[in-house]
């Protein structure tokens, strides 16, 4: 697949297949990933693979700030939460969310031209004292979300998006 394919036919999938991603596709996505540009090489991202144990708390977490939403990280049988390291400079923290964001897409890009399907979400319980100490995320990082991997069960439909002239501006 290529580049231009994949990133127009990559879709938000909600419902899995029960066989998990094996360790050596997500070693492929992450080696991938660590390729997004970043300011001063600073490779801030940091993903961090949720094993049952991980899940189990993570979904306690999620049910003790809001019941029954912890049901919603069952969805995929294998989930990555996606943070950064913060170092106390904003243009730099920034800098650093930002190229966090696009290893994280990338991550569903390299996944989805391998067949996989993905979803991207930011649950409360992430950003919940909770949430962060369920999966070992200290106060140095911030937390850009949760990505759900596996093999779709459906086909998505392809959404509707703005025109390129509606939001592109040639400026003198």
């Amino acid at each position: 697949m290529d580049v231009d394919d994949a990133i127009r036919t990559r879709r938000t999938h909600k419902a899995y297949g029960p066989e998990p991603v094996d360790r050596a596709m997500l070693d492929q996505l992450f080696e991938l990933a660590r390729w997004a540009p970043n300011h001063h090489l600073t490779n801030p991202w940091r993903f961090r693979v949720l094993g049952p144990a991980a899940l189990e708390r993570l979904k306690a977490a999620a049910d003790a700030l809001d019941p029954g939403s912890g049901a919603k990280l069952e969805r995929a049988p294998t989930l990555v939460a996606v943070s950064v390291t913060q170092e106390g400079d904003p243009v730099a923290d920034e800098e650093d969310a930002l190229a966090g964001a696009v290893a994280a897409y990338i991550v569903l890009l390299a996944a989805h031209a391998r067949g996989l399907a993905g979803y991207w979400r930011t649950p409360a319980v992430l950003r919940s004292p909770q949430g962060r100490a369920a999966l070992g995320i200290g106060e140095g990082e911030r937390v850009l979300g949760l990505l759900h991997l596996g093999h779709a069960r459906q086909e998505q439909r392809t959404p509707d998006r703005a025109p390129t002239e509606a939001v592109v501006s040639y400026l003198d």
